[in-house]
């Protein structure tokens, strides 16, 4: 009778232990006073330094920034590069990601996603004296890339002949175009549209068409935080609801901005 019922009792308290850690990451932010948002610090206008006071500024920022403010806490930002943000939260050294990051079936499986709060177009960009007209006249050729970027998946999906040449972030897998050292450079459109910019009067480059891959990004979560996802997610569902997360699409991306954009997206469950 005894070995039938220890299993269960066993069971029982893991199922019991379990559920506390999922509630409890909620309060053990609050407890410390402070949330660790994981961000790039390297993707204008997402997250960047203000050329002036060198702080972390962005879009990806107010996002962190509205979390830190709901829960009560002071925000404190860490910088990790695009291959480290799943370990990182995963191994508990941020408590949440803003930093770019499209969801995927794969990286689903590994961490939990927020609600949509920004929608991405991801293309690829060379230089004009290239002479390439379209995405597809890259078949075969050499493609730089974010290091576990979804670029980096785009461009093995989209052109399975091109070799991918992956560098740690965004201005230095640009440099490699710009430097002869592969054809052509795969990021979001908005990451191009700043590069563009910066060197049409120098060394212009086209950006091409389609697009490769379209792709929500959410927040980054750890899946066994249910009282942190269920906080995030009524969080940004208000910030929608009050029109905040249209200010603040506004005031890095919209008209007034380099980018020219309108927001043309709502934030909303990701449709996986």
């Amino acid at each position: 009778m005894r070995k039938t019922l220890l299993p269960i009792v066993t069971l029982a308290c893991l199922s019991f232990l379990t559920q506390a850690a999922m509630a409890d990451q909620l309060a053990d932010i609050k407890q410390k006073g402070t949330l660790i948002c994981g961000t790039l610090g390297t993707s204008e206008p997402f997250s960047f330094p203000d050329p002036v006071t060198r702080e972390i500024q962005g879009y990806d920022v107010a996002f962190c920034n509205a979390v830190a403010k709901s829960l009560g806490v002071k925000l404190e930002l860490k910088l990790i590069s695009v291959a480290a943000r799943i370990p990182e939260l995963q191994q508990g050294r941020v408590d949440v990601l803003a930093a770019n990051l499209g969801w995927t079936p794969e990286r689903a499986e590994q961490i939990a996603y927020s609600d949509g709060y920004y929608v991405s177009l991801q293309k690829i960009a060379a230089k004009r004296a290239a002479g390439f007209k379209s995405v597809a006249d890259l078949a075969g050729k050499r493609v730089s890339a974010t290091k576990g970027s979804t670029s980096e998946m785009a461009v093995k999906k989209t052109l399975p002949t091109a070799t991918t040449v992956t560098f740690q972030d965004p201005p230095t897998a640009f440099l490699a175009m710009q430097q002869g050292k592969v054809d052509a450079f795969a990021v979001s459109e908005l990451t191009l549209i700043k590069f563009k910019q910066q060197v049409e009067s120098s060394t212009p480059i086209d950006i091409l068409e389609p697009p490769v891959m379209l792709e929500a990004w959410g927040i980054g979560m750890r899946k066994d935080s249910a009282t942190l996802i269920k906080h995030v997610n009524g969080l940004l569902e208000s910030m929608e609801k009050s029109g905040e997360a249209a200010k603040i699409f506004d005031q890095w991306l919209g008209t007034s901005t380099p980018y020219n954009m309108r927001r043309g997206f709502k934030i909303e469950p990701i449709k996986g």
